[in-house]
């Protein structure tokens, strides 16, 4: 498994303060030549632990943007393979992915893929959630980076090929990591609405202070409401902290007594 994608396929991961993470989401690579692994200046043993495995091609870049750090990824680095599968650094990819990658992505002529994602709460996969698929392996050239708020996408004209096998999204940072963040990513979101002079549903919905509910009811019942139990009300929670901590801001930032 693997050994023709891995000549083909060079995954790029980006890292920040991630040891709770990155050790897993690079034994599940293991198939490819080579693992071009960025980073922003981690504190942590996230150095160590990259260094560790021999496909590894460590780098360090100062953080700007998503747009900037993936660049770099993708041309200063030594990437020579024609395609890259582009991960966060809590992302697992399955085996099956890589049997998928292998004989049917490579061989189909396809330039880009969409991969589904299983997101693991409480230490349980859900069975759904709020997110779309991603897309995450394609062609350098045939995509384009992007921002909104605090989300950065990769975007392409070109056909996609939807893969059946995809990844976990298993973040185990500490709370504490993790809230702060939520709030970082709040005030990114917040920046973002601020700046549009015309508002989806969405976003006029954040205004009136509802979406927390109604986000949480959802993301409570995509991910498998009881038959998950806690890893479901989990989930729901942490969506609905984040949208509680966006629609404060928004409250704040409209507020009648504010100058």
């Amino acid at each position: 498994m693997g050994r023709e994608c891995g000549l083909a396929v060079t995954p790029a991961v980006l890292t920040y303060n991630e040891e709770a993470n990155i050790g897993r989401t690079l034994k599940a690579l293991e198939w490819a030549e080579q693992v071009i692994v960025l980073d922003s200046g981690s504190a942590d043993r996230t150095e160590e632990i990259a260094r560790s495995f021999r496909n590894v091609a460590w780098h360090v870049r100062a953080f700007d943007t998503w747009g900037g750090q993936w660049s770099h990824a993708f041309l200063r680095c030594g990437m020579r393979t024609r395609f890259t599968l582009a991960l966060d650094a809590d992302m697992v990819v399955s085996p099956e992915f890589v049997d998928e990658l292998e004989s049917v992505f490579l061989k189909g002529g396809y330039r880009s893929g969409v991969l589904p994602v299983t997101y693991v709460t409480a230490g349980r996969p859900l069975m759904g959630s709020i997110y779309p698929d991603q897309l995450r392996v394609f062609e350098p050239d045939a995509v384009v980076t992007g921002q909104h708020g605090h989300k950065h996408t990769f975007e392409s004209p070109e056909p996609l090929y939807r893969f059946r096998h995809g990844m976990l999204h298993d973040d185990r940072k500490p709370l504490d990591h993790w809230l702060r963040a939520q709030l970082k990513y709040s005030i990114q979101e917040d920046e973002r609405i601020a700046g549009l002079t015309s508002l989806g549903l969405k976003d006029r919905l954040r205004k009136t202070g509802l979406v927390p509910w109604l986000v949480g009811g959802l993301a409570y019942l995509r991910s498998g409401g009881p038959l998950r139990g806690e890893a479901s009300r989990r989930y729901a929670l942490e969506r609905m902290t984040f949208e509680c901590l966006l629609a404060l801001r928004i409250k704040e930032r409209n507020r009648p007594d504010k100058e």
